[in-house]
């Protein structure tokens, strides 16, 4: 390689980035002007929340339980050095509302909803029925990405307060097997310790999370090329950029919540 090909490389890599910036801010742009247009294709979206949702409640389901317990399990040696064994039920609550719970359930997603609609519609392009649709008349992109982004903005929220109580009932089955708490009193000290800003911070960044699971998984899908290689490649880049970007929101809302409540 000659030294003059290593800028113009160089070069050629950061006017793709930024051209790929551009390319999703129109993808968003455009979900978002046609979101609200007719048809709204409600059957499909039923279906999409029925993918998103019904068939992730196995999955959420183990995770929550077993989150629950292992961190229960965890946490319980570090409050009893204290002799603050009796504080696990508030210390798991605000652990499971405000972070695990929609922190594990966008995560399970990214690599469960977000590689199937990656590969679904990447499949779709390559094989030109994306294409082929456009010729029937049919508008793919109301069709394919605005009903499956809204499922999953949709559902996220939904399978997180599940996964947080899921999580909650795994919590109580270990702290009954060592305290022989009630039902009623390990429930009754730890939602005495959550707050409304809690509660409605999880759940919008539970929204947050399921719209970023569905737009990225649907951008990368429907701009995928190089035949199958690309159909893997769309499915994998959605699932890493996905989980990128969950962290990254993650760290600032939780910013944005902290200083709500310094105010």
């Amino acid at each position: 390689m000659t030294p003059k090909a290593k800028p113009y490389i160089f070069s050629k890599g950061i006017d793709s980035y930024f051209i790929g910036i551009y390319e999703s801010y129109v993808f968003v742009c455009r979900f978002f002007k046609q979101v609200l247009q007719r048809p709204f294709h409600f059957g499909q979206i039923i279906d999409q929340c029925y993918e998103v949702g019904l068939k992730s409640l196995p999955l959420i389901t183990l995770t929550g339980f077993v989150t629950g317990v292992v961190f229960t399990k965890q946490s319980r040696t570090s409050l009893e050095v204290f002799g603050a064994a009796s504080w696990l039920p508030a210390l798991i609550s605000i652990a499971l509302v405000r972070a695990l719970g929609p922190l594990v359930t966008a995560l399970i997603c990214a690599g469960k909803v977000g590689s199937s609609i990656g590969a679904e519609l990447g499949s779709m392009k390559v094989s030109e029925q994306i294409d082929a649709m456009e010729v029937s008349a049919i508008n793919p992109f109301k069709y394919l990405v605005v009903t499956r982004v809204t499922a999953t903005t949709l559902m996220v929220p939904i399978l997180s307060l599940y996964c947080s109580l899921v999580g909650l009932l795994g919590s109580y089955v270990n702290v009954h097997a060592n305290e022989n708490t009630s039902f009623a009193h390990f429930f009754q000290n730890g939602f005495a310790t959550i707050s409304f800003l809690d509660v409605f911070t999880a759940v919008f960044k539970s929204i947050v999370f399921g719209f970023t699971i569905g737009i990225i998984g649907c951008y990368k899908g429907y701009n995928a090329s190089q035949g199958t290689q690309g159909v893997g490649k769309a499915a994998n880049q959605a699932v890493v950029l996905t989980m990128f970007l969950v962290f990254v929101e993650e760290l600032v809302i939780v910013q944005v919540s902290n200083w709500i409540k310094f105010f």
